[in-house]
């Protein structure tokens, strides 16, 4: 047999770091329409040629690459002509994209109707625009960004886990860090097995005792007090099965200990998402981090609190429940706020929930600017606090407040009529009024949702 060697080529994509690569471009996958604010449902910044200039851009500004790789393929210690370093560096991206496909990151999207204008025109299925060719982003993507998003909050918040919700109450839970108590019926079975083991011993030991002082072995029930471990010498009778007490010891009820641990409550949250068009206006993108931030609030659910559960509901027009692995792809839509239908969903999905705790995140930018009627009409207004929105949206908050549901509000604007209106929110439903920027949003969302513990039950 004989073997052919060739010079050694390394290849850049076995130094890329692919987590990496997905944070840097975490802003295009979790894009709200930002770059397009007139037309955000459009999704121009999900093509194949917006996904080809993040990947340009990542690779140079560091981190994805080691800087050495960077230099020896494309900077001064690069080989051959500036053409050849351009075609290398396209084949480098087609590669890279290649890989987050075979990855399972990005799917490509049909494109039903450009298809059918190449089939019109007589071209091929591969003549077209590769710039109009869309990709989609899968849940897999979704759901590291949503772990990535919540190690970095936490981490800049110096916590490294989190643990469920503490309250002051004692139960018979899984952790111990109570004194053993006697089993009652329906407690949990996290028998405490020294006490229960030594109750046993106890209680056999002044059985003996009484015994011994009525005659010893003496008497009809000699054999029986012998089995319970009174004659260590004792063999049961030809036929007689024998005691369990001859190979250890007999436990009763009355013997039963368990340990009780910290009473952890479980919590219901609906996370209320404004997606009216001013959260992509004023050349800032507010909606993005918000859908981070929700993203990785599920994900802290879902690994840190199993016994929670999280719903989301979007305002804005109207207002809609969508599923938890939709958040990622949530564009902006209508322009309005309508406050009230919202917080009216999220009571309605709260009152099904059978839980200690229950409340509303609401991340808003603006003021309620729409109202549902009776009859289905949408009243709008978009100009100042109007009194007849006002007044219906304090009426939800109301209820929401008989139905022990608790309202914290993380508000992105800080207009002097707003603010009054988030404040007297919070009084009325005894919750908290959050004045934050996009930067700062995740850490208030996160700190409120771990530091309720012992403030909210008792």
């Amino acid at each position: 047999m004989k073997f052919k060697y060739s010079k050694y080529v390394p290849n850049p994509l076995d130094e890329l770091d692919m987590d990496e690569l997905l944070s840097r471009l975490s802003d295009l996958l979790l894009s709200s329409g930002f770059d397009n604010p007139w037309d955000p449902s459009g999704g121009m910044d999900r093509t194949l040629q917006a996904l080809h200039d993040a990947i340009l851009e990542a690779l140079f500004s560091g981190g994805v690459l080691p800087p050495d790789v960077i230099e020896k393929l494309f900077g001064s210690q690069a080989e051959g002509t500036d053409d050849d370093i351009r075609d290398q560096l396209e084949q480098l991206i087609r590669q890279i994209v290649q890989r987050m496909q075979e990855s399972g990151y990005i799917s490509p999207a049909p494109d039903l109707q450009a298809e059918q204008a190449r089939r019109r025109r007589g071209a091929g299925p591969g003549d077209g625009d590769p710039g109009d060719v869309h990709f989609e982003v899968t849940d897999k993507a979704l759901d590291f960004l949503g772990y990535k998003a919540l190690r970095d909050l936490l981490g800049s918040l110096g916590h490294s886990s989190a643990g469920r919700h503490d309250t002051r109450d004692l139960a018979t839970g899984v952790e111990t860090s109570g004194a053993p108590k006697p089993y009652e019926f329906g407690d949990t079975l996290n028998i405490d097995a020294t006490a229960t083991i030594l109750n046993a011993v106890s209680r056999h030991a002044s059985g003996r005792s009484a015994g011994d002082r009525q005659g010893g072995d003496a008497g009809p029930d000699a054999p029986a007090r012998r089995a319970a471990g009174a004659g260590p010498g004792y063999q049961p009778e030809p036929g007689q099965a024998p005691s369990v007490a001859t190979s250890g010891i007999d436990i009763d009820y009355q013997d039963l200990m368990v340990a009780q641990g910290e009473y952890q409550s479980s919590c219901a949250t609906v996370l209320m998402l404004d997606c009216s068009h001013s959260m992509i206006l004023y050349g800032e993108d507010r909606f993005t981090p918000a859908k981070r931030v929700a993203m990785a609030l599920a994900h802290l659910i879902r690994t840190q609190y199993p016994g929670d559960t999280l719903q989301a509901v979007l305002f804005h027009d109207s207002a809609e429940e969508i599923p938890i692995r939709e958040l990622g792809r949530v564009r902006v839509g209508p322009y309005y706020t309508n406050t009230r239908e919202g917080l009216r969903l999220a009571r309605r999905l709260l009152e099904k929930q059978r839980k200690d705790m229950r409340q509303i995140v609401m991340i808003t930018d603006g003021k309620p600017s729409a109202l549902t009627q009776p009859d289905g009409r949408i009243y709008k207004n978009a100009f100042g606090l109007d009194p007849f929105v006002i007044a219906e949206t304090f009426a939800e908050v109301s209820a929401c407040a008989k139905a022990g549901i608790m309202i914290n509000t993380f508000m992105l604007a800080r207009d002097y009529d707003l603010v009054a209106f988030v404040r007297r929110v919070a009084a009325m439903c005894r919750g908290k009024a959050y004045f934050t920027t996009p930067y700062t949003l995740g850490q208030y969302v996160l700190m409120d949702y771990m530091d309720r513990k012992t403030k909210t039950v008792h």
